[in-house]
């Protein structure tokens, strides 16, 4: 086959291309290097978003165990709170009852009653009611204003009783002989003592009319 040169000028353009399609071939290997090299962090972080977190451990609370050792100090110590005020509501407790016993022992004090009339028929209606014997302060009341005014000293110096040398006296004039038979035990052995002489009164009242209440004029 014959041979033949190429013009210097084909020569060079053949080249050219040659050249261009090389440049071309390394362009394209060089991206492909670059995509490769770029994917390669993303890679590594997916794997170090995906690999295993380090365990701590944890008490049966999902707390972490050093959290759970306080948790179990704060219940001692509430306990034992707990138990000082259980003692000392126990103390308080032993003491109000010390305090109620010591009132229960002590003898209730005494009632005062006023030195009037009106003091005079309330503690012989109280003397009364210990002894179960009938009568109101009403029909008291209205039977010594009749008798005596409201005078304990009252001395009936006129009547059949006083010409007998036994004269009615008091509030509610009561013969001698009437007052030792009826007189209540607990109030003074004195005619003339307010107390007991409406007390007498009432007693003797109560087994001959039936209380002091039904009676209405002298008796």
């Amino acid at each position: 086959m014959p041979s033949f040169t190429l013009p210097r000028a084909a020569r060079i353009a053949r080249i050219t291309r040659t050249h261009k399609v090389a440049l071309a071939v390394l362009a394209a290997a060089g991206a492909t290097t670059g995509l490769a090299a770029t994917a390669a962090p993303s890679t590594a972080v997916a794997t170090a978003a995906h690999a295993p977190a380090a365990v701590t451990p944890v008490n049966a609370n999902g707390m972490p165990a050093k959290a759970d050792s306080a948790k179990v100090e704060r219940p001692v110590a509430a306990s034992v709170a707990d138990r000082i005020k259980v003692t000392a509501v126990a103390k308080q407790g032993h003491t109000a009852e010390q305090a109620a016993s010591r009132s229960a022992d002590r003898p209730a004090a005494p009632k005062k009653y006023t030195d009037n009339l009106d003091g005079w028929i309330r503690q012989s209606l109280d003397i009364m009611k210990s002894k179960g014997i009938p009568g109101s302060y009403e029909g008291l009341h209205r039977n010594i204003m009749r008798e005596s005014s409201g005078n304990p000293n009252a001395v009936n110096g006129w009547d059949v009783n006083a010409q007998n040398g036994i004269p009615s006296k008091g509030l509610l004039q009561v013969i001698q002989p009437t007052f030792d038979t009826y007189h209540v035990a607990g109030t003074a052995d004195k005619l003339t003592d307010p107390v007991a002489n409406i007390t007498a009164a009432a007693n003797y009242a109560a087994h001959r009319y039936g209380s002091i209440d039904n009676v209405n004029s002298a008796y």
